[in-house]
């Protein structure tokens, strides 16, 4: 991609797909968020880690903030194709051909492979007012929001907070995993063990009802 952004050994200057340009940029604004967090972003050193001019990245980003929220938006759009599209085929999911198993073993796998990106997507998302208009938050809630509606699902189910919880555990392990892990294998071996737990914790929970007869939700 990045010999497409530069000029050919004849000297002239290749003709710039527009499309690349911007792809290439913001893969470099996801490399340089997973290094420096959000706040060592910015567009000159985005472009500069492109390898693309920089009056050209502002053309496309005029300031950091528009950066942020199309870099979110881009790892929003990865994990959409990583959770909700059929590996096989390549295509969007039906809501009836999503096994729950596939997408927690999925979103673990894709928070262990991306820790810092993962974490920067989380705490941009749920402490800002853009969950509303983020691809995978609206498809994953979208999603619980029909499971507990289906005869599959327990009463009283909060959807919210439960996507939620879900989401800072699964982005979070990986600090506690990163620590504890130093092979692909064992890694692996902490993904399933993640996967594992919280769908033992959303299929089964972790108190015995008849062991705590007086304690009630709080209303």
């Amino acid at each position: 991609m990045a010999d497409d952004l530069r000029p050919s050994r004849r000297g002239a200057a290749r003709k710039r797909d527009p499309r690349l340009t911007r792809a290439a940029i913001l893969e470099a604004a996801g490399d340089q968020l997973a290094l420096d967090g959000p706040h060592g972003l910015s567009v000159s050193r985005v472009a500069q880690r492109a390898g693309v001019n920089r009056g050209t990245a502002y053309q496309h980003f005029q300031t950091r903030e528009q950066l942020l929220e199309a870099t979110t938006a881009w790892v929003s759009e990865k994990l959409v194709r990583e959770l909700f599209y059929d590996p096989k085929t390549g295509k969007p999911m039906e809501v009836d051909q999503i096994d729950p198993g596939f997408v927690v073993e999925r979103l673990a796998r894709f928070a262990m492979d991306n820790p810092e990106l993962g974490r920067v997507w989380m705490f941009e998302i749920l402490s800002s007012g853009r969950a509303a208009r983020d691809p995978f938050w609206n498809l994953f809630k979208a999603n619980y929001d029909k499971f507990v509606q289906s005869d599959r699902a327990k009463p009283g189910i909060d959807t919210e907070v439960h996507a939620v919880v879900t989401l800072v555990g699964v982005f979070l392990w990986p600090v506690f995993s990163r620590a504890h892990a130093r092979t692909a294998r064992e890694r692996e071996q902490l993904v399933r063990r993640y996967a594992n737990e919280l769908l033992r914790l959303s299929m089964y929970g972790t108190m015995r009802p008849e062991k705590f007869r007086g304690l009630l939700p709080i209303r």
